[in-house]
C-alpha cells in the first residue's frame, strides 16, 4: 500500500445523529468516493457537521481537520441526496481549498437506489455541474440498492 490518506468527513446538519454508518462500510469496501482509496491506507481523523444552514462549521472544522493533518475532506453524500441537495455545495468546496488548502470530495457512501429513483424522476442532477458532482458517489445499481 501506499502512504496513508487522512480523511475528513463533513454531514449535513440535517443527519447530524448519524452514526456513519453507510460513511464507514463504503470506507472500509472501497465503495463510492471512498473507490479512489482501493490501494491506500486510510485513517479518518474528523467526522462532523456542517452545523446547520448555512454551514457555520465549515468555517472551523476544516482547521481542526488539518491540525489532524487531513489530506482531503469528504462531504458525505447526504449533502448530495437531501431534499433537496445542500444548496452550498459548491461554495464550501471552494472556500475550503482557498482558505485550508484542502482538497474537498463531494460523497462519500453509494448514493443509495432510492434517492438515486426520486432525484432521477424530480430532474435534481440533471445540469453538468450536478453530473460530476454525483459520479463517484453512483455506481452501479446494485450496489446502490445495497445502501438503501
Amino acid at each position: 500500500m501506499a502512504d496513508k490518506i487522512k480523511i475528513g468527513i463533513i454531514i449535513c446538519d440535517r443527519y447530524r445523529d448519524c452514526a456513519g454508518g453507510k460513511c464507514f462500510r463504503s470506507l472500509k469496501n472501497r465503495e463510492g468516493a471512498f473507490k479512489r482509496y482501493a490501494d491506500q491506507e486510510v485513517e479518518i481523523v474528523g467526522y462532523t457537521s456542517c452545523g446547520g444552514c448555512p454551514g457555520g462549521n465549515v468555517e472551523y472544522a476544516p482547521a481542526e481537520m488539518k491540525k489532524n493533518g487531513v489530506d482531503v475532506i469528504h462531504f458525505a453524500t447526504g449533502l448530495i441526496v437531501g431534499y433537496p441537495p445542500c444548496p452550498y455545495l459548491e461554495y464550501f468546496r471552494m472556500f475550503i481549498k482557498q482558505k485550508y488548502g484542502i482538497d474537498v470530495v463531494a460523497g462519500t457512501h453509494p448514493i443509495p437506489q432510492n434517492y438515486y429513483i426520486t432525484h432521477s424522476q424530480l430532474g435534481t442532477w440533471n445540469k453538468p455541474e450536478w453530473q460530476e458532482l454525483i459520479a463517484p458517489t453512483l455506481t452501479n445499481e446494485t450496489i446502490r440498492k445495497a445502501y438503501d
